[in-house]
């Protein structure tokens, strides 16, 4: 049944490769602990995994609750199918996970970057690369630091998931309409508006690309590629993007495409951006997912206001 329910989420409900690895390795893990599925998925099970993983295994909340949560979808799988009669999972309290606001980057930091790695996207560095052979090691130097610096682009551009950059397409990138289709999560579509500047440095991308690669892409060919004319992986953007951020002064936050992604909705709210927009351009399933960058308003509101306020400087006392 483990491997009917994995098939399921996988085929049916179109889950990512990555969220179905860590559906197989949650479920395998409780497998090993509590014994073969059905049978052991019982309320004092649960209840013994759930208190294993925090005492023994020292996990955090957060991952507690995720295990928890793949226990629960999978058990009401098992009902629908008729193999399990209820829920234990539902009976199991779960341990309270403090709430995280989102990590971004100041704008400042961020302003800094693309100024200091503007001449990475340039004319002069696109014309110099396109001068010089393809096997030249110069020409490498140019085109990688060209790559690196659209990798940020487009992630802090658009607010894309480190997935969706990976899946686009050149097919995907429609410069006369200066926006991009992206396929997120449960393969729903969303158009993405791209600024003129990141139009013109994807399309100096892509002339750089089949020079260096030798490929004549098509429609299904993979938009952004390394010197191999591979399409890019996770590990290879997320080393990219601490490489590019990591000696940038004031990006205190994490250095990954995911802060970017948070990093673009706070400073769009900030600037007057309605939610529902927003909501729209990440591509979330619903409002609550995006109205959680509201707070980060919120706490910096709250920061201004009492360094600000006469009456918070001097702790709120009456009468000044």
């Amino acid at each position: 049944m483990k491997e009917k329910y994995l098939e399921y989420i996988s085929a049916i409900r179109r889950y990512s490769p990555r969220t179905c690895e860590i559906y197989r390795a949650a479920l395998d893990e409780y497998e090993q602990y509590c014994g073969e599925f059905p049978a052991s998925l019982n309320l004092r099970s649960v209840r013994n995994y759930e208190v294993w993983l925090m005492d023994e295994r020292h996990e955090s909340p957060s991952t507690v609750n995720l295990h928890l949560s793949v226990l629960s979808g999978f058990c009401r799988f098992l009902m629908k199918e008729g193999a399990l009669s209820s829920n234990p999972v539902k009976l199991t309290p779960r341990p309270k996970q403090p709430k995280r606001l989102p990590a971004f980057y100041r704008e400042g930091p961020v302003r800094e970057y693309f100024d200091s790695t503007s001449h990475d996207a340039g004319q002069d560095s696109f014309d110099l690369l396109m001068s010089l052979p393809s096997g030249d090691s110069t020409a490498a130097f140019l085109y990688n630091r060209r790559l690196s610096r659209l990798i940020i682009s487009v992630l802090y551009g658009t607010g894309l998931r480190r997935s969706e950059l990976i899946g686009l397409n050149c097919a995907d990138f429609d410069a006369a309409r200066a926006s991009v289709h992206v396929t997120g999560k449960g393969g729903k579509m969303r158009e993405i508006p791209l600024l003129p500047s990141l139009c013109k440095e994807i399309s100096l991308y892509l002339e750089t690309a089949e020079k260096m690669t030798g490929r004549q892409p098509d429609r299904t060919s993979p938009l952004l590629v390394n010197l191999k004319g591979n399409r890019l992986y996770p590990v290879y953007v997320d080393r990219v993007v601490k490489a590019e951020l990591g000696g940038v002064e004031g990006m205190n936050a994490r250095k990954s495409p995911h802060v970017l992604r948070h990093t673009l909705a706070t400073q769009l709210l900030d600037g007057g951006a309605e939610l529902n927009s927003i909501k729209e351009l990440l591509g979330h399933s619903s409002l609550a997912a995006t109205q959680v960058y509201t707070h980060n308003t919120v706490e910096r509101l709250k920061s201004v206001y009492n360094n600000a306020h006469p009456r918070a400087k001097n702790g709120g006392k009456n009468g000044n």
